[in-house]
């Protein structure tokens, strides 16, 4: 498994998908995300952490499971489709967006984008069950794309694209009814499984007690 950034390296382009009875192998055509990567390595293909299993100096192969084909839009893609491309965080380097998995939680569905100054602001419904992890003013991925919600309504979510990330990933060729990935924030779903936690019957706690430990020497 890599981390993300959600800050996509390139668009790279679908060369091939060939369909499986148990999954999906996926051709794109990249030339950045592959300096420095090996077999084996992370990428994130439209917010989709997969791992590159064949490459050359002109594109690369990956596997996506059932599963993945279910939760996201990689089964929807065809030859020729450009897809957002990012290599996993290496340590070291810069945080500059905010911790993606690559772990997509569904897929929303492209509603409008209007003008708003140098920017464009994109507006998505979103599947009703994950509605409790979005937040105005946090973090969630669009298509491996690291933004910030801008406005929140019922099931639907708006983002700003400024005028660089508009030119540079997939945002710009959606167009109406079109599905996208998003991944909403994990600590959204880690706060939420600890506040069950806390509310699930008490095990046993331990006796011991700081006291005893200084006594026993640690």
């Amino acid at each position: 498994m890599g981390i993300f950034t959600g800050l996509i390296m390139e668009t790279g382009r679908v060369r091939r998908l060939d369909r499986r009875t148990d999954g999906a192998r996926l051709v794109i055509e990249a030339k950045v995300v592959l300096d420095g990567t090996r077999i084996g390595d992370s990428i994130s293909i439209n917010g989709v952490d997969l791992t590159v299993i064949e490459m050359s100096p002109t594109h690369f192969s990956s596997d996506a499971s059932l599963e993945t084909l279910n939760r996201s839009t990689l089964g929807r893609l065809r030859t020729g489709d450009r897809v957002n491309l990012e290599r996993a965080l290496a340590v070291g380097e810069r945080l500059g967006g905010h911790m993606v998995q690559g772990h997509v939680d569904g897929t929303a569905e492209f509603l409008f984008s209007k003008p708003e100054g140098n920017a464009h602001r994109m507006r998505f419904r979103f599947p009703t069950e994950l509605g409790r992890y979005i937040a105005m003013k946090g973090s969630i991925t669009v298509d491996g794309v690291s933004l910030t919600v801008a406005s929140l309504g019922a099931d639907w979510f708006e983002v700003v694209i400024i005028p660089h990330t508009w030119r540079e990933t997939t945002l710009c060729d959606l167009k109406g009814g079109d599905r996208i990935n998003i991944e909403v924030d994990v600590l959204a779903k880690y706060v939420e499984r600890l506040m069950q936690r806390e509310q699930e019957p008490s095990v046993e706690r331990s006796r011991i007690t700081v006291e005893q430990l200084i006594e026993e020497g640690y």
